[in-house]
């Protein structure tokens, strides 16, 4: 069986992304690793290159800047490195996504289960979206709660939209749960840099007349606006523990002040009482 693993990263030292750390739970599971590396104003490419390992290809990128239509420049860089991939199957990471060592079992026997299986085009995955600090994840219905990362490449499968799934000829796929969870840390930073990563992200969906009139001018990210929070009681993965133990700033989560609108609420409040989630976005079909 083989397995590739794919990604994108592009100022990944300037707004603090964990991609090394994604990319080193990565390479466990895969022959090959893939990594679109745009052009950066920081030293993106050398941290990437500092991993030494054969299993790494590299493949330099130019970003259009002038594309700001709904994240899609996203989907395009994850399509340049998925062209790369060759192989049973295709795995996944955004550089803010990390995989559990805990998980690498069940990841490889759901690969080896349904890998001759045509009707599987792709795994699911349960999320831990961390937010504020490391010590919380979101646990309202802001946060999706699923995810293709896994996909069966070689079938015209395709990044799609700003690049949080997968679709085959615009439709959706047909995939199996996988019993791992994707850890996202793309909210945990230090709120000055949360800060100016929100002015960057949002100019790939919006015009900079938008971003003045929708982020705040500030320094600091305002971390009072995700919702729903509870506590993590798990273990990080390897290769985060040293990131998690030099966290630099404090975070205090209190759900009286929390930001979180009427109907959010009121949505929460259901599927907490019946564990439906009226209205979910489900971006696969569940075989």
């Amino acid at each position: 069986m083989r397995v590739v693993g794919f990604t994108f990263i592009r100022n990944g030292i300037k707004f603090d992304y964990p991609f090394l750390e994604s990319l080193r739970s990565l390479l466990p599971l895969c022959d090959e690793v893939v990594v679109a590396v745009g052009q950066s104003d920081d030293a993106t490419l050398e941290a990437v290159e500092s991993l030494r390992s054969p299993k790494v290809v590299i493949i330099q990128t130019i970003w259009d800047d002038s594309i700001k239509t709904g994240g899609s420049i996203l989907s395009r860089q994850t399509n340049i490195a998925l062209e790369r991939v060759q192989g049973n199957w295709g795995i996944y990471l955004q550089g803010d996504e990390v995989l559990h060592e805990k998980d690498y079992d069940a990841i490889r026997k759901a690969m080896d289960q349904y890998k001759d299986d045509r009707q599987v085009e792709g795994l699911l995955f349960s999320y831990f979206h961390f937010y504020g600090s490391y010590a919380y994840i979101g646990k309202s219905r802001r946060w999706y709660r699923r995810e293709i990362r896994i996909i069966r490449p070689g079938i015209g499968i395709q990044s799609w939209g700003d690049a949080q799934g997968f679709r085959l000829d615009a439709r959706k796929l047909h995939v199996r749960m996988v019993d791992a969870s994707i850890y996202h840390y793309g909210w945990v930073k230090n709120p000055l840099i949360q800060q100016l990563k929100q002015k960057n992200f949002n100019a790939l969906w919006h015009s900079d007349k938008w971003i003045s009139e929708h982020i705040a001018d500030v320094e600091e990210y305002d971390y009072m606006h995700g919702g729903s929070l509870k506590t993590f009681t798990g273990k990080h993965p390897q290769t985060m523990q040293a990131r998690v133990a030099n966290q630099n700033w404090s975070f205090h989560y209190d759900e009286k002040i929390m930001e979180q609108p009427f109907k959010e609420r009121a949505l929460n409040w259901i599927e907490k009482k019946t564990g439906i989630r009226p209205g979910e976005y489900k971006n696969y079909i569940l075989l």
